[in-house]
């Protein structure tokens, strides 16, 4: 294959924004492409392959259109449109720009960042419980916060509810100091910081003491009937079926449910099914149920997290075929 020469035009004013620091966004580009990008006198141009040099030109023009609509490009986003210019999907990431949820007490945009957040908010609009399962980083959680909040505020619902079960990563709460709270709050912490960051600490604590607002471990909602709340379940993957089941059966009339888990992070005793593996199985195809699976695509947390969520994948495929290998020459000596 040949090599070629694509010229890209890039306003000038916009060129530090979307070259990045150093240049560091280009020079990713180039080493993921295995391509040249020269800039010289504000012309830009492409070298390597048609193939590649028509893959950089598509990345380049993404970027190029978010800055324009007054967006900071980050290195999230030249991580993705890289991504997405190797699958056959069309890239969304300026179509997402369209769509902001709530924005955080310091006025920065909550929106969809990639097309599996985007399937997971819309999702969230139309069905009355979501499931949305994948990954660390993928924004899970902090999408479903930020949608409940901003039912709360436009009064879709009267209060928000938002649970995880209390279960030991390998430490025992009765080794925690402090009374019961104390010792759950650790396991709530994750809950907080994200509602601290999209309300602002006041305002948070002065819905907790009025208890429009409630952080409670999953074993507080037996018993209870939760109408017109926003209800989120966060690590769903440490509930059992019976928790998942109970947890399910509390949702009264006008409420909206969210259940958030990572299939690959249980920390339930070995052997133990997980309430969330159960759920997906047995709910799969009733109506009003949305089940959104997020991937290493959809992570939004430094870039180093992608490519951790990628080896850890890799890793479990290569000794899930393993293991039925030897599986399968046990069953042949037989």
């Amino acid at each position: 294959m040949g090599i070629v020469q694509k010229l890209i035009e890039i306003p000038v004013e916009h060129q530090k924004n979307v070259f990045g620091p150093f240049d560091q966004y280009l020079k990713k580009i180039e080493r993921s492409l295995s391509v040249s990008i020269l800039t010289r006198d504000g012309e830009i141009k492409v070298i390597g392959s048609e193939d590649a040099c028509d893959r950089a030109g598509r990345i380049l023009d993404t970027l190029t259109q978010l800055s324009m609509r007054g967006n900071q490009v980050t290195e999230q986003n030249v991580d993705y449109s890289i991504a997405m210019t190797f699958s056959e999907k069309e890239n969304p990431l300026v179509n997402l720009d369209d769509e902001i949820i709530c924005r955080t007490v310091l006025g920065k945009p909550i929106k969809p960042k990639t097309a599996g957040q985007k399937e997971y908010v819309d999702s969230i609009k139309k069905n009355m419980i979501v499931f949305g399962v994948g990954p660390a980083g993928t924004g899970k959680t902090y999408l479903a916060m930020a949608m409940a909040i901003q039912a709360f505020k436009e009064n879709q619902v009267s209060r928000i509810i938002l649970t995880r079960p209390a279960i030991e990563a390998g430490e025992k709460l009765g080794f925690l100091p402090g009374d019961l709270q104390s010792k759950v709050d650790p396991y709530l912490r994750p809950l907080y910081d994200a509602l601290y960051q999209i309300m602002g600490a006041e305002s948070f604590n002065s819905n907790m003491e009025k208890g429009v607002i409630e952080v409670a471990p999953l074993a507080y909602m037996r018993g209870r009937t939760l109408d017109n709340s926003y209800i989120i379940l966060d690590e769903a993957q440490n509930t059992t079926p019976a928790q998942m089941k109970m947890f399910l059966t509390r949702i009264g009339f006008g409420s909206k449910v969210i259940v958030t888990g990572d299939l690959t992070q249980k920390d339930l005793p070995s052997g133990q099914e997980s309430g969330l593996d159960s759920a997906l199985k047995i709910l799969k195809n009733i109506e009003d149920i949305g089940i959104v699976r997020l991937t290493n695509l959809d992570v939004v947390r430094h870039p180093l997290v992608q490519k951790i969520v990628e080896a850890y994948e890799k890793y479990d495929n290569k000794t899930a075929r393993a293991n039925a290998v030897k599986i399968s020459k046990s069953n042949e000596r037989k």
